[in-house]
């Protein structure tokens, strides 16, 4: 007798799990059984079918592949598909909290690939926090994908993990806690600074938190032309003269901060043109109300801003929060999706920062003549932005020499 089939979706009930499953809340419900699955894409409906998408008929395109590997991008899904890894050690604002439980997080990022980029995506949780490891184990699976996106991996590992696999490989990897939010950054403020008359290279920015997004924001838009960048964490202003900083806030310390500040977080903002949040907690009032006139407040932590709209819009000219509730969503899904699609469209071996500023420029570029205090960045569900993203990553591609087709 064959075995039963169980759906997962009907499985036994969430009353089973206790406290810690609301059968009512509709995010649980959502989620039941997960929320992506495999699809062919071509049918299988006789034995002839099945001779060609199985044996003996692979056995023609596996040995075609043998022979010049390079068909593995022609004849397998390679080329439109992508790794999102973590080890769920920086979940969202949850921390670490493990492989398993970042997994609805991967699914979800796993289907933003699909529904806004066109790329497939797998999930992939890995049970080791151990630097070496994770490299090793990406490196191992990479012939299966045509782009590996970090996601997740606590600071300061994640940048020697993306930096060795970058170097170890030659597909892209992309780390979206740093570059996507620093692309959907920039984006946001060219047009912030477009509308008020000025440049880039009139601000002066103010980062709070030196994490993986912290830092990646201060290079980029050093990069990018800002005029000068202070980042703080939790002791105060990350400057050369302190002791206690990592290699990475120290080679940070020698990017950032030309007006050679130092101190408090509150200090660094007297009289700066741009807050930029990227850590949590709360930055009080009287620190905001001294920034300079018509300052941007990007106040960027979920689900609580480290300035509220309210008071930041008492002070600040372009105000932009990490919350779908407010105007100007700084969402990464602005971004990875389409930098990942130019980026497989021309089969590129990495992500320049070029094809970033690129990315950024594309994404600023949607807003348009829509131009506003509160509209310096389009909505995620504007169709528009991924296909500018895809060609002008794919383009910068093809200009920087890292396009392979």
């Amino acid at each position: 007798m064959a075995a039963e089939i169980v759906n997962p979706r009907s499985d036994s009930s969430p009353e089973a799990y206790g406290d810690s499953v609301d059968a009512f809340d509709p995010a649980f419900a959502l989620h039941r059984g997960g929320k992506m699955a495999v699809q062919a894409t071509v049918p299988i409906r006789d034995k002839d079918d099945l001779s060609l998408a199985y044996t003996p008929g692979v056995a023609k395109v596996c040995s075609a592949i043998a022979e010049n590997p390079e068909l593995v991008h022609d004849y397998t899904w390679k080329s439109q598909v992508v790794a999102v890894v973590t080890d769920g050690t920086a979940v969202l604002g949850l921390g670490d909290i493990g492989p398993e439980a970042s997994l609805p997080v991967m699914e979800g990022k796993a289907i933003l690939f699909k529904q806004f980029g066109g790329v497939d995506a797998v999930p992939i949780a890995l049970a080791t926090t151990d630097t070496d490891e994770i490299i090793e184990t990406v490196v191992r699976l990479a012939p299966s994908f045509g782009g590996v996106n970090l996601e997740d991996i606590s600071a300061p590992r994640c940048f020697e993990i993306e930096r060795r696999l970058q170097e170890a490989l030659d597909i892209p990897v992309f780390h979206d806690d740093q570059h996507g939010t620093a692309v959907v950054t920039l984006a946001a403020l060219r047009n912030a600074a477009k509308l008020t008359g000025r440049t880039l290279g009139d601000l002066r920015a103010v980062i709070s938190g030196a994490g993986a997004a912290g830092v990646a924001i201060a290079k980029f838009l050093l990069e990018a032309g800002l005029g000068d960048v202070a980042v703080a964490d939790r002791k105060g202003i990350v400057s050369s003269d302190r002791t206690d900083l990592t290699d990475v806030k120290r080679e940070l310390a020698e990017l950032t901060n030309k007006a050679g500040l130092s101190g408090s977080l509150e200090t660094a903002l007297a009289g700066a043109d741009v807050f930029i949040g990227v850590s949590g907690g709360t930055v009080p009032e009287p620190a905001v109300a001294s920034m300079a006139p018509g300052a941007f407040v990007f106040a960027m932590a979920n689900p609580n801003p480290e300035v509220h709209p309210d008071i930041a819009h008492k002070y600040a000219s372009v105000v932009a929060t990490g919350r779908s509730d407010y105007p100007n969503q700084i969402n990464n899904v602005l971004a990875f999706p389409g930098i990942f699609a130019g980026a497989l469209q021309v089969r590129a071996s990495r992500i320049t920062e070029g094809m970033k500023i690129a990315a950024a420029n594309a994404l600023a570029d949607v807003v348009g003549d829509q131009l506003a205090a509160d509209y310096v960045i389009p909505s995620p569900f504007d169709e528009r932005v991924a296909p500018a993203v895809t060609a002008a990553v794919a383009a910068a591609a093809r200009a920087e020499g890292v396009a392979r087709r």
